[in-house]
């Protein structure tokens, strides 16, 4: 029986599946016409030109618009004006397109909406991750049946979940403290989190929110590679402890932001061992490697860690946001876990209800393992592999491209594919850094292509991040040419305003 609301929500009357169905149609049309068929990365438009055209439209209007028009505004008014991910010259960020599978499976899991805090809630749905999770660990190593993990948000969750147990495991075992129930113990500000300095931000942002501060990491440097120098670790950890210290953390990184280095795990591992901390390694962008049996044995010594940060908005190409936490020994939850009557009980511990609040810092949680579950089916381990190393490929062969043009100059060898490299002005390195910076204000206003910006030993370079399997090297190609023709307009404008101020001071 129909009523105001039925065709509101997805239910069993045919009027609300026929107004579903039709939605849905509309909004795919939308979607091809105003974002799939773009033909540049972006359109151009500015912030203040977006602001203005979003304030002129009441955000909640006293009568419901009609679902095509809003349809339709939303296509020209947001989706034409967003970051084409599936273009080859949107390459600028970690930010991959996704799979057509994980779409769909993208809107089925938003159309069941199941929260993943309760088996209640969630049913099938828990099932379904906790054996993407045990996948998960036999791709990284992981042996013996101990370990156990979570979907999350991505890798700044992860991160953060991965110290705030390797401090709490520590404070335990140290001192006997129950951080959860007593809160941080007296020698708190003495704790300290080793990593290298290319770490990602959200190690010194997770121990400012543990209550450590950014103090109490400890960046360790990196040789010509972008690796952990393990020679330094090894002296910083001496040191510490002379000056009274505690180290109790060690963050490796398989994959830095900019050049993709991993940091040598087996070492670190070994280091970790002997000085009884905690290993937590943070593959949000390098753990899609274990997929490739040409590259996998860049990740060896990854099942040393105690933890492990995955994110499968990389290069497992979902869409965001989609990442997990792996954890070796599963014991170590208890640092985490509470009961709430009403949603998890003891009693449901002791009758073996699989309820995963417990192993999250989440309550409500999204059902993110449908996505992987659903691309892993559909595309196969055979074709994953190919893509990824697809992209290395291609990352190799753009930086052989710079390395043989006068105009360009490559930083590094790429490790994964990421290539970082900058225009070298004809005119000398005075206005270099200003140059490259220019350069790429110049390719995104123009819609020509999303590149990223960087510095490194000081100076400023230009990125790109070759996550999409649907780039060449003729594409990369073209935009380095870009970069050359627009580099050298700039550097006439520049000779240009000089002689102009000259002419006008005599």
């Amino acid at each position: 029986m129909s009523n105001a609301f039925t065709t509101d929500f997805l239910h069993p009357s045919p009027e609300s599946q026929a107004a579903f169905r039709n939605r849905m149609s509309e909004a795919i049309a939308i979607l091809l016409r105003d974002f799939a068929s773009a033909g540049r990365p972006y359109s151009g438009a500015q912030p203040g030109e977006l602001a203005q055209a979003f304030r002129q439209r009441p955000i909640c209007p006293e009568q419901g618009v009609d679902m095509q028009e809003l349809l339709d505004f939303v296509g020209t008014g947001i989706l034409k004006h967003s970051a084409v991910v599936h273009h080859p010259a949107c390459m600028a960020h970690l930010h991959c397109p996704p799979l057509q599978a994980s779409v769909v499976a993208e809107t089925l899991l938003s159309a069941a909406n199941p929260s993943m805090d309760s088996w209640d809630q969630s049913m099938s749905a828990t099932m379904v991750e906790q054996e993407v999770i045990k996948w998960l660990f036999g791709l990284f190593g992981y042996a013996g049946g101990e370990g156990d993990g979570v979907f999350t948000s991505g890798g700044t969750q992860s991160n953060f979940m991965g110290l705030l147990l390797a401090r709490d495991h520590y404070c335990f075992e140290r001192w006997g403290w129950n951080v959860q129930q007593q809160g941080l113990p007296p020698q708190s500000d003495r704790l300290r989190v080793l990593c290298s300095e290319a770490a990602h931000f959200t190690v010194r942002q997770s121990a400012a929110i543990l209550g450590l501060g950014q103090q109490s990491v400890v960046a360790i440097p990196t040789d010509s590679h972008g690796q952990m120098r393990c020679d330094l670790l090894e002296s910083a950890i001496t040191r510490l402890k002379q000056d009274g210290l505690l180290p109790f953390a060690l963050v490796a990184t398989a994959g830095t932001t900019d050049f993709g280095s991993i940091d040598p795990l087996p070492e670190l591992g070994d280091a970790a061992r002997r000085h009884g901390l905690w290993l937590h390694t943070d593959a949000a962008y390098g753990g899609a490697l274990a997929l490739s049996d040409r590259h996998a044995g860049l990740l060896q010594g990854i099942a040393l860690s105690d933890s492990i940060t995955v994110d499968f908005h990389k290069l497992f190409y979902q869409p965001i946001s989609c990442g997990a936490f792996l954890l070796r020994n599963r014991q170590h939850y208890r640092y985490l876990r509470l009961h709430a009557d009403y949603l998890n009980p003891i009693e449901d511990d002791l009758a073996g209800v699989p309820n995963l609040v417990g192993k999250s810092i989440q309550t409500t949680r999204r059902f993110d393992a449908l996505k992987l579950y659903m691309s892993l089916q559909h595309i196969g381990h055979e074709r994953f592999a190919a893509m990824i190393d697809h992209t290395m490929q291609l990352a190799e062969e753009t930086a052989e491209l710079i390395k043989r043009t006068e105009e360009l100059e490559l930083a590094a060898e790429p490790t994964i594919n990421a290539v970082v490299f900058r225009y070298v002005p004809s005119t000398g390195e005075g206005r270099a850094d200003e140059l490259n910076q220019r350069i790429r204000d110049r390719l995104l206003d123009g819609g020509i292509a999303v590149v990223a910006r960087t510095k490194a030993g000081g100076k400023a370079f230009l990125k790109f991040t070759l996550l999409n399997p649907l780039a060449t090297v003729r594409d990369t190609g073209d935009i380095l040419r870009q970069i050359i023709r627009i580099g050298k307009e700039l550097e006439q404008q520049i000779v240009t305003e000089q002689n102009a101020r000259k002419g006008a001071s005599t």
